[in-house]
């Protein structure tokens, strides 16, 4: 049986791996100590070259089927780890037969939620987590997919200006239906509470969660942000004719919830008293493509919301709002952001993302004014955040293999 190969941008160097052994069985130099997550499948994360991957062993049909599933999540602009092939044809030393393989790209800084929790997180964060958790299954949902296997271990978390952003990392048993319907999407829902109050216990029992965490109000708490995000994003809205200041208090508010509105179905009655409006295409990371049309940059949704604030502070503290604002952002970045970032020493530089540390730089800065009761300099509040608590975080773009035992899904 021949090596089957299917890949998007294929690497050359893909062929160089060790396809004639069990993935089980892969080791030094190719497999890396990366953070990986609970999978009901064999997975390894290798290094080729500068590139990472996770290279998932599965059933031929079902590989391909989530390589196209994913690349369709991808196209769409979704949070979903990037497919990169398929491996079939795989045969041992003996001729056997061994199972086909799913590659994906490493999402660089992401960490499984076990990982989050050995590296210190605390039960206060939870909500947080519930929170990108619930706008992946709103956003997921918005376009028609069915996921079907909703938990925590089928998701990644990168660290959002104190928060997290969730990523799609299995997409074995979803769907991308022409319309969602609502039992669907309940049941979606239903698994999610499931499996997360599952996985909690689970967390308590190892001793990596607290047990003062009441696992029932954590799966409440998601099914009621879910069902407050689908209804503000969604729900028909009805006002009279002399309150048509309550359409851009709408779309404000979507805004502020890190979506863009790109059509408004807005129906009047017949003598124009009463006015219905409903968001028709709503669509994630309004802050997001504002900051990287302004500088270039691209970091997730609430970082994005946290430097855009910045960039108004230094252009109201320099009294610049008549400048064109694509050269004041030009600014900040050069006198305010790079340098900042650019102050973490290298061996620290697979702790945080550049846009987290910034973040955290301003978080900082506040805690040192208030203790000092009066304005801190960024760039000295940067100094000591840089030797006093990024010295002592954990790497999150790399980490033994000890801490991890299991794999990503």
């Amino acid at each position: 049986m021949a090596l089957r190969i299917v890949a998007s941008r294929p690497d050359p160097a893909i062929v160089t791996l060790p396809w004639s052994l069990p993935l089980e069985e892969w080791g030094e130099p190719h497999v890396v100590p990366l953070p990986r997550g609970l999978s009901r499948h064999v997975v390894r994360i290798v290094r080729l070259r500068d590139r990472v991957y996770a290279v998932k062993e599965t059933v031929e049909d079902i590989a391909f089927r989530e390589y196209r599933l994913l690349r369709d999540l991808h196209r769409l602009g979704l949070p979903a780890v990037v497919p990169q092939g398929v491996v079939t044809g795989r045969v041992d030393a003996d001729g056997e037969p061994l199972p086909s393989a799913l590659l994906t790209e490493h999402l660089r800084f992401s960490l499984p939620y076990r990982s989050l929790f050995s590296h210190g997180l605390t039960h206060d964060s939870l909500p947080s987590l519930v929170d990108a958790m619930v706008v992946l299954l709103v956003r997921l949902h918005l376009t028609d997919f069915f996921w079907g296997d909703v938990s925590l271990s089928n998701v990644l978390f990168r660290r959002s200006a104190g928060g997290f952003a969730a990523y799609l990392v299995d997409a074995e048993t979803g769907e991308l239906r022409p319309s969602l319907s609502r039992q669907m999407r309940e049941y979606d829902v239903t698994i999610a509470t499931e499996n997360v109050f599952a996985e909690l216990l689970d967390l308590q029992a190892s001793e990596s969660l607290s047990y003062e965490v009441e696992a029932h109000d954590i799966v409440q708490l998601l099914e009621e942000r879910y069902t407050a995000l689908w209804t503000e994003l969604t729900q028909e809205e009805e006002f009279s004719a002399d309150e048509l200041w309550r359409i851009e208090q709408r779309v404000e508010r979507l805004n502020d919830l890190g979506f863009d509105v790109d059509e408004l179905d807005i129906v009047t009655d017949f003598d124009g008293d009463r006015v219905l409006i409903q968001p028709k295409v709503v669509e994630a990371g309004h802050h997001q493509r504002e900051l990287q049309g302004l500088t270039g940059l691209h970091v997730e949704d609430a970082q994005a919301r946290r430097l855009l604030n910045d960039l108004a502070a230094f252009t109201a503290h320099f009294n610049l709002g008549r400048e064109d604002r694509s050269l004041v952002a030009a600014r900040w970045l050069d006198d305010v952001y790079t340098p900042i970032t650019a102050m973490v020493p290298p061996e620290a530089r697979g702790k945080l993302e550049p846009a987290e540390v910034f973040h955290e730089v301003l978080q900082h800065r506040w805690f040192l004014a208030e203790q000092a009761g009066h304005d801190i300099d960024t760039f000295d509040a940067a100094r000591d955040y840089i030797d006093n608590v990024l010295a002592h975080k954990p790497e999150e773009a790399l980490t033994s293999a000890a801490a991890d035992e299991t794999a990503e899904s």
